[in-house]
């Protein structure tokens, strides 16, 4: 049986509603506008977009499936924490990730995947020069996946994915570390990386997929040791 008319175009008016609260709500997450563990508000919400709950809570439970959002024991909803006790573990996922996606996409690339992934990187470098770090962070999700795409393995492809998104507001400090004005050396190791693909230069791939994590870790963790001492108490 066909659904009728008023009610697609009522589904179609609460997913367009879904799409804007979860965008909106999503950047103000990734930007730190929504700061970890801030309390998320339903009705509060409902107001601010001039909607029912429905969509507010569908767009939180696409939120909390990227680990943006958590629901706590009592029911109430928070932003979600960044997980420093895990850091290291992280920054040794990274590092792997970045090493064997690009390694094996020097091994297995086509010419099909050199033209994305060159298009990406100018998507990436036209986000840096603007400033727009937003754009930024999801310009080089784009371009990481993109080589772990070609490198043909599913399993470091999902692997790549989970690690660049559970890692999206850990980027956004390295930007804000740099007034989101990337020294132009970083940008420049993306096109190095691209270099050593085309070439399937293995060895060399591995070589700068290394540099690259190891400059965005000793940032990153920069970072967080000044942190913590500016906060110690005399």
């Amino acid at each position: 049986m066909t659904s009728k008319p008023s009610e697609t175009l009522s589904e179609r008016k609460r997913g367009s509603g879904v799409k804007v609260v979860y965008d909106t709500l999503r950047d103000e997450i990734l930007d730190l506008t929504l700061p970890p563990g801030h309390p998320v508000d339903e009705v509060q919400l409902a107001e601010r977009f001039n909607m029912s709950r429905t969509p507010i809570r569908e767009a939180l439970v696409r939120l909390a499936g990227e680990g943006l959002v958590t629901t706590l024991p009592n029911r109430s909803t928070i932003i979600s924490n960044i997980d420093l006790l895990n850091l290291n573990a992280f920054f040794d996922a990274l590092t792997l990730m970045y090493r064997v996606t690009l390694r094996l996409a020097a091994q297995h690339h086509r010419k099909a995947d050199l033209v994305r992934i060159r298009a990406l990187q100018e998507q990436f470098s036209a986000a840096m020069q603007a400033g727009d770090a937003l754009r930024m962070i999801a310009a080089n999700r784009e371009f990481h996946a993109a080589i772990a795409e070609a490198g043909r393995n599913p399993y470091f492809h999902a692997l790549c994915l989970r690690v660049l998104d559970d890692g999206r507001r850990l980027l956004r400090i390295y930007y804000q570390s740099y007034d989101d004005r990337l020294p132009e050396q970083y940008v420049g190791e993306h096109d190095e990386m691209i270099e050593a693909i085309a070439t399937r230069d293995l060895d060399r791939a591995d070589r700068l997929a290394q540099i690259h994590a190891d400059q965005i870790v000793l940032q990153i963790r920069k970072l967080f040791i000044e942190d913590v001492r500016q906060t110690l108490p005399l």
